[in-house]
């Protein structure tokens, strides 16, 4: 089960890679608008915002990845179980002020992953 948990924290942490690049990089290019279901305009206007909030997603995947290779298991529990709250909560309120397909793509594979990790 350990390795089940392990390898959901790593997947969110990818996640929160790939949300770095789609909101630092691609935001203004044509995935980035389709992912967003934005303008052009709209993105412009708007991307040094989600270059703020790909850098927070950056600190997210840090602290997931720091907690799988931190070589004290007891530690590392507590730091995957924070960041994967800190993810959870950002998802809920992503979901409640933006979007509800945050809730899913975000905060639902960071519950599951915590769960995982508290039973294994």
């Amino acid at each position: 089960m350990a390795l089940v948990a392990n390898a959901l924290v790593a997947l969110v942490a990818f996640l929160h890679l790939w949300f770095l690049v789609l909101e630092m990089v691609l935001w203004t290019k044509p995935l980035g608008l389709k992912t967003f279901r934005q303008s052009p305009e709209k993105a412009r206007a708007t991307a040094v915002l989600a270059a703020n909030q790909g850098l927070y997603n950056g600190f997210l995947a840090a602290g997931l990845l720091w907690g799988l290779v931190y070589p004290d298991p007891a530690p590392a529990l507590h730091i995957k179980s924070f960041f994967l709250a800190c993810v959870v909560v950002a998802g809920a309120y992503g979901a409640w002020s933006v979007s509800r397909r945050i809730l899913m793509v975000q905060a639902l594979p960071a519950l599951l992953a915590l769960a995982a990790l508290w039973l294994a």
